[in-house]
């Protein structure tokens, strides 16, 4: 089995314009820039999987629905054309709840004694069971993405495509590979349209782009702010 775990284009969030716009999670659209992105994903993939005579037509192509997610692999399609793409609820992005689409300075106003019990886990290390408010901890994401793995050992297909987001993928990764949660504290979210790849020989290692710079690095306190 190979698993290729991609990270949507560059969105609205990243950018920070949905500041503004205050749109809900799942209408997040990816800018230009994550479009061409998209585009040069595609093409390394197919390059990729041409190269190392990996069959499309024995694929399937994984996505979580939303809107990111969704233009990220409709555009990556155009170059794999496989046949069989299924979304998946189970790989949404980890739910923010009442810190969603907000600038952290806007959560300490807003929520200051949330911010500071959702703080007081982050700052102890605590990230992985850290809840936000009305959301989800990283916990919470590891356990549905549980079942998406869990799901893939009823298919025949040998080879898994899946466009879904930076925590959910490190989710999947540290499942897979039963790693600690001080793994995940410490393992940096993918750049936007990187790919990492699981199989018999790799535990999860980039074959396209990299991790985004680290926000803090684990064992050592840091403010995220």
């Amino acid at each position: 089995m190979k698993l290729f775990l991609i990270r949507h284009g560059e969105s609205i969030q990243d950018t920070k314009e949905n500041y503004e716009l205050n749109l809900p999670d799942h209408k997040v659209y990816l800018t230009d820039n994550g479009k061409n992105q998209a585009h040069l994903t595609g093409r390394f993939l197919k390059l990729y999987t041409e190269s190392r005579d990996i069959d499309l037509n024995k694929s399937i192509l994984f996505v979580s629905p939303f809107e990111r997610t969704r233009k990220t692999a409709e555009i990556i399609n155009k170059y794999l054309k496989i046949n069989k793409v299924k979304e998946d609820i189970t790989l949404i992005e980890q739910q923010y709840g009442l810190f969603s689409d907000k600038s952290i300075d806007d959560i300490k106003k807003m929520y200051p004694d949330q911010f500071a019990f959702y703080d007081n886990y982050y700052q102890n290390d605590g990230q992985f069971y850290a809840k936000f408010p009305q959301g989800e901890s990283p916990f919470d994401v590891a356990l549905r993405t549980r079942i998406f793995i869990n799901s893939l050992e009823k298919l025949k297909e040998e080879n898994f495509f899946v466009v879904s987001h930076g925590t959910t993928i490190r989710t999947i990764i540290m499942n897979l590979n039963n790693y600690p949660p001080e793994w995940f504290n410490s393992e940096p979210n993918m750049k936007n349209c990187s790919v990492r790849l699981i199989d018999d020989n790799t535990s999860g290692e980039y074959i396209c782009g990299g991790p985004v710079n680290k926000i803090k690095t684990y064992y050592k306190r840091k403010k995220i702010y």
